[in-house]
């Protein structure tokens, strides 16, 4: 299906999308990845690439490592997709999953490379440095959540579904609601994340404290088209200081990803691309599948919406995606 009067978003991931060998077909196969990458490795300091490409995974892991990372992989899929559909498939908004919402931010003009790799370079360190805590993933409703976690002094951190509500605290506390929840919902198995921070909650709030003066003198443009924000749900205001201060909140407050697609659905979204990251065990990147189609998908689910999902997050399926919808 070609572009040709679509309603088109782009989408972003984030944190936990990260694997080793991730960006080793993009330099293979394109130049302007390696170019890209080259640039991303001056303006970290250290070389981003050869840890993309050799790892070792834990130092990939680390926040402040792994979203630089998962930026600039993100951003050379989008610039490639470009250049293979020679810019002729355009969004009409743009939205991220936590750290992906500054991808977002870029593909939308608000953002140049280098700002946008500086700020996440910097947002990394300050979660990595003042956080605490770990993460767990409910599948239940926020209203059944909500309660418990805090009972256990623990915070929702990230909506993602009606279904699929992420919670941060501390290990302990954590163990404790999770004992709790148990008894209450014995067939609603929680997972842990294995995270250097409760990302999203207040035990974010001195990270944040500490981003404020690099988000304060970031520059950042009018966006050219619509943003979904994380923190509110719906739309970024037009006026840069005001996105900086959803930025700002986004990092202590839970990532209202459902919010953001209903948002978009009732735009009347005809078709989503996801760009960056990938999951699944296989070592290369043709057998990473996306980090948010499957939410995308279930979030459709008994729904009015139809919409067709595409993934540009290696060389594979960015040929696929830019051959199904160049017009």
């Amino acid at each position: 299906m070609s572009s040709h009067n679509q309603k088109i978003m782009f989408v972003f991931p984030g944190q936990g999308s990260q694997y080793v060998g991730m960006g080793s077909d993009l330099i293979r196969d394109f130049p302007l990845a390696r170019q890209l990458y080259q640039q991303a490795n001056d303006i970290v300091g250290y070389d981003l690439l050869k840890l993309c490409l050799e790892g070792p995974e834990e130092e990939l892991k680390l926040t402040r490592h792994t979203q630089p990372a998962l930026l600039t992989h993100s951003l050379i899929c989008l610039n490639i997709f470009r250049e293979l559909t020679d810019n002729r498939v355009q969004p009409i908004l743009t939205a991220g999953h936590s750290l992906g919402e500054y991808c977002a931010l870029v593909a939308a003009g608000a953002l140049d490379f280098e700002t946008a790799l500086r700020l996440v370079q910097k947002r990394g360190e300050c979660m990595g440095t003042y956080g605490e805590g770990e993460m767990l993933a409910f599948p239940l409703h926020l209203d059944n959540v909500r309660p418990l976690a805090e009972k256990h002094f623990c915070a929702v951190s990230a909506c993602n579904l009606p279904d699929q509500t992420v919670v941060g605290g501390r290990g302990e506390d954590l163990d404790r609601l999770t004992d709790e929840a148990h008894t209450h919902f014995p067939k609603k198995r929680a997972a842990r994340l294995k995270t250097e921070g409760a990302f999203h909650t207040f035990y974010m709030i001195t990270a944040a404290l500490h981003f404020r003066p690099v988000l304060d003198d970031a520059a950042l443009a009018t966006p050219t088209l619509q943003v979904l924000s994380n923190y509110s749900g719906t739309y970024h205001e037009p006026d840069p200081a005001a996105i900086k201060t959803r930025l700002f909140f986004q990092l202590f407050h839970p990532v209202n990803w459902i919010a953001n697609l209903e948002t978009a659905f009732h735009r009347e979204i005809t078709a989503i691309v996801e760009f960056g990251g990938g999951l699944g065990s296989g070592p290369a990147p043709e057998d990473k599948r996306p980090n948010l189609e499957s939410m995308i998908k279930k979030a459709q689910r008994g729904s009015d919406f139809s919409i067709h999902y595409h993934a540009a997050i290696n060389s594979q399926s960015l040929r696929n995606t830019a051959e199904a919808l160049r017009s």
